[in-house]
């Protein structure tokens, strides 16, 4: 008998213990992953000089980068430049059209830039008329692709813009194109003010999806702004993280139990080089 409670026992430990071991401290960091950011926070510096760049990047504390050489440098002489100052190219992105005319090139480039993700941030559609016609060509596109890319041993992640939210079926358009695309060949990248600004609530959406999403991009948006199903909006709308609407902790909360690992701030203001400083001791800020 007591050997059969001890079975039993251990049995349960076995089932609780992973889940506990992921279990959050009171004090513990929200952020958990490296302090990553998108190319295009940086658009106004790169004209500048790109090594000069990137040692704004470095100083403040950045080791990740999503995006890919700026124009006028070659792949091998950028790849050095990152590595010199710490900093990896997880993940890397392309147009829509090319992904769905050779996603073969969209392997060789993302490969040469030793990037294991890619991400398309924009399926092609009549401004603010997202539609099931607009989805399926997008399912196609990202099924076919992004078999291509495994193929390649790259992972293909689709970027959530917020004019997918439109109303479909008992969901949204972003539910027929979850459902409707591979899990083996399509993942998931959330930009959490564009999901916001379409509608969507990112925590709730994280939840749902689960595994399916592998990265966020993390902006805010100013308080009482106008929201629309467009994806688009002026820079103005733009404001530090922990400023704005988005409920941060709750959507890092969801993240870590998913376990995403990649994070890059994007920050579409007129003010990066005040606002990113400001954003990054909000997020070391944020405790459990």
């Amino acid at each position: 008998m007591k050997k059969t409670i001890l079975l039993v026992v251990l049995a349960f430990a076995w089932i609780i213990t992973p889940s506990e071991s992921q279990a959050q401290k009171k004090g513990d960091p929200m952020l958990q992953v490296p302090l990553g950011f998108a190319s295009y926070t940086f658009r106004n510096q790169w004209k500048n000089g790109v090594p000069e760049a990137l040692d704004i990047i470095q100083q403040m504390g950045f080791t990740e980068f999503e995006g890919g050489a700026p124009q006028g440098v070659s792949i091998e002489d950028f790849k050095k430049m990152l590595a010199d100052r710490g900093i990896s190219l997880p993940s890397t992105g392309t147009g829509f059209e090319q992904l769905e005319s050779d996603p073969q090139a969209v392997a060789d480039r993302a490969k040469a830039l030793g990037a294991k993700y890619v991400m398309c941030a924009w399926i092609p559609h009549k401004r603010g008329q997202f539609s099931k016609e607009d989805a399926d060509r997008a399912i196609k596109a990202f099924n076919e692709g992004g078999k291509v890319l495994k193929e390649n041993g790259i992972t293909f992640k689709y970027h959530v813009h917020g004019y997918e939210f439109q109303p479909y079926g008992k969901g949204t358009l972003f539910d027929y194109l979850v459902e409707n695309t591979d899990p083996k060949y399509v993942s998931l990248q959330m930009d959490v003010m564009w999901t916001h600004f379409g509608g969507g609530d990112p925590a709730a959406l994280l939840k749902k999806y689960g595994n399916r999403w592998v990265s966020l991009h993390l902006k805010d948006f100013r308080k009482g702004a106008p929201k629309d199903m467009t994806g688009l909006t002026g820079p103005e709308n733009d404001v530090p993280l922990g400023e704005g609407e988005l409920d941060f902790p709750a959507i890092l909360r969801e993240a870590n139990k998913i376990g995403i690992k990649h994070m890059f701030i994007e920050d579409e203001g007129d003010h990066e080089l005040e606002a990113l400083p400001k954003s990054i001791a909000y997020l070391k800020s944020l405790k459990y």
